[in-house]
């Protein structure tokens, strides 16, 4: 790569591009807030859409939801600097989908609720719920900031312009057309940016990869360095990346952030049957394996380009999350428009992360935390606006909170370790709700609690840990022979600077892989509920309660429940047979 070229700066054109992105996006809010004006049940239009979405917007979101920033920068240079084990999580990601819509899903359209912490409340008591909903917010609070530094950063890069101002740009558009339009608006804007984000990663793949020679040279340049690798079958749960941390820890992961993420039922609640539900997660599961598939070769694409010259070991960058920007930029020099589609498709996938996260988090602040406290039920129209002052002040935190996402390690690594302390114990509370009837509410909220603070405190000691340099993990090599002399020389240095960064062995539990933090809050969360159950009383469940259970232990209830209930029900049956016999015969 040749480092005197001028580099390549935005233009005219993709300012036009970038622009118009953001302009469709705020121009969409408004016309949904405009559509939706004299809908009768606004609380319901804000956060469901009235349940009439179509099946292709809904698909869209759902993907867009889950493929943010995060993914786009992250999982390139993942691959870049670790190699290719962590593209085996499309295999999890295969199975989620139908457990989502065999075990989870069916319990929530049920009982037709909002909320899907309104479940907590019907299967163990308010308290639960508010715990669930608190977790809920927290999870929100720590993965946003992160998604908004995201597109910050890669808009830094292409353009130099403070990453501050940036950050606050995009989270103002962003809250203005969530504020208006509510879910529609969201879904809606989420349709357009996926599409832009398609567009954008597989422009930036193929160029890429027409450019170094083709597939196979790129494949040849990552095989040489022992880049590709899939099936890794350590057995070790400390070390980072294997086929099984990979494969069966984020299916866990990516369990808990589809099937009881009130961002994801949401979405699906929003249809008008379980049967269409079903079949946005099968599109979802399709559109999320694709984009996936095309960040992580999109990575390889960028070492194949750079294998001669490391940018970040000759200090060209500061960070391997700046990779993709980097590359686009040094792609850019003959091909106008192509940084601004690149950017717009990174910020679309923040834009409809956060608004997705700002529309579920006001809808889960008042039905969970307000409208309890109300001594009096108030208008549609009063919940509505109360809704949109809270997408207004969790917007404006998210943004204070981008001042400490800098300090974080990878962005893959960041994301997935602060999500597994809110998602473990989630999803071990709905799951030790929906599966074990005996289970109750003191078990619920104690090991919950117990398990989000096991996790936390597991997560922020790891990361002080990678901070201080004394957890380093190994990275595959990189070469800096084609450099020029001067940067060659930066690179000698900073190696020796790395190799002198050792340091003894932390804690057990700090050098845990990432992946398997859903595991420990998830079967902690069940454990301990399960024990404080059996030692404060078990549950007494009753027949009429079984939307409460997932169909697949429907079975193992009807004995239980059957024998008494249909004692119950001859007994009944036999008393009003005798009564009109009695009837008629007098």
């Amino acid at each position: 790569m040749d480092s005197t070229a001028e580099p390549r700066t935005f233009d005219v054109v993709d300012c036009i591009v970038f622009v118009g992105m953001l302009g469709v996006s705020a121009v969409v809010g408004v016309y949904q807030a405009y559509m939706s004006r004299k809908n009768p049940d606004a609380v319901r239009e804000y956060l469901v859409g009235s349940q009439n979405m179509s099946i292709f917007p809904i698909s869209m979101s759902l993907i867009a939801s889950y493929i943010s920033g995060i993914s786009i920068l992250g999982l390139p240079a993942e691959m870049y600097v670790y190699g290719t084990q962590l593209w085996t999580v499309v295999i999890a990601d295969c199975f989620v989908s139908v457990t989502m819509a065999i075990v989870y899903l069916p319990v929530f359209y049920g009982l037709q609720i909002t909320s899907s912490y309104e479940y907590l409340e019907l299967r163990f008591n308010r308290t639960v719920r508010l715990m669930g909903s608190v977790i809920f917010i927290i999870k929100m609070l720590l993965y946003i900031p992160l998604v908004i530094y995201v597109p910050a950063l890669a808009f830094n890069q292409v353009t130099n312009i403070n990453l501050h101002m940036i950050a606050l740009l995009v989270s103002a558009v962003c809250i203005f057309y969530t504020t208006l339009g509510g879910l529609k608006a969201v879904v809606w804007t989420d349709t357009i940016q996926t599409v832009v984000m398609f567009g954008g990663v597989i422009a930036v793949a193929i160029l890429g990869t027409n450019r170094v020679g083709g597939i196979s040279e790129v494949w040849r340049r990552n095989v040489e360095t022992g880049r590709i690798e899939f099936f890794n079958m350590d057995p070790d749960p400390t070390v980072r990346h294997t086929f099984w941390t990979v494969v069966f820890g984020n299916y866990l992961n990516w369990l808990a952030t589809c099937s009881v993420n009130q961002a994801m039922v949401q979405r699906c609640l929003a249809m008008p049957n379980l049967k269409k539900s079903n079949i946005t997660i099968s599109i979802m599961a399709v559109g999320i394996i694709t984009m996936v598939s095309l960040n992580c070769y999109t990575g390889i694409v960028i070492f194949a380009t750079f294998y001669k010259c490391d940018p970040v070991t000759t200090k060209q960058i500061r960070k391997p999350d700046q990779l993709l920007p980097y590359f686009v930029m040094e792609m850019a020099q003959s091909i106008p428009g192509l940084p601004g589609l690149f950017v717009s498709g990174v910020f679309s996938a923040a834009l409809s992360t956060m608004s997705t996260g700002l529309n579920s988090m006001s809808g889960v602040i008042y039905e969970d935390i307000i409208k309890p406290c109300l001594r009096k039920p108030i208008s549609n129209v009063n919940a509505s606006r109360i809704m949109k002052v809270m997408v207004i002040v969790m917007g404006i935190v998210c943004v204070g909170l981008v001042f400490l996402v800098e300090k974080l390690t990878t962005l893959i690594q960041a994301g997935k370790s602060l999500s597994g302390i809110t998602a473990g114990p989630l999803l071990g509370i709905f799951t030790l709700g929906m599966f074990f009837p005996f289970a109750n509410s003191t078990g619920a909220l104690i090991g919950g609690l117990v398990s989000l603070n096991l996790v936390a405190w597991i997560s922020f000691g790891t990361q002080a840990a990678i901070s201080s340099g004394k957890i380093i993990f190994p990275v595959k090599p990189v070469s800096v022979e084609g450099c020029e002399e001067s940067l060659r020389s930066t690179a000698a240095n900073l190696t020796l600077i790395v190799e002198n960064a050792i340091r003894e062995q932390p804690f057990f539990m700090y050098r845990l892989s990432y992946l398997w933090y859903t595991w420990v809050g998830f079967l902690t969360a069940i454990l301990v509920g399960i024990v404080v159950s059996l030692i404060t009383g078990p549950n007494k469940y009753k027949i009429e309660d079984k939307k409460l259970y997932t169909p697949i232990v429907h079975c193992l209830l009807r004995p239980k429940v059957s024998k008494k209930a249909n004692g119950i029900e001859l007994a009944r049956k036999g008393a009003e047979g005798k009564e009109a016999h009695h009837s008629s015969g007098y």
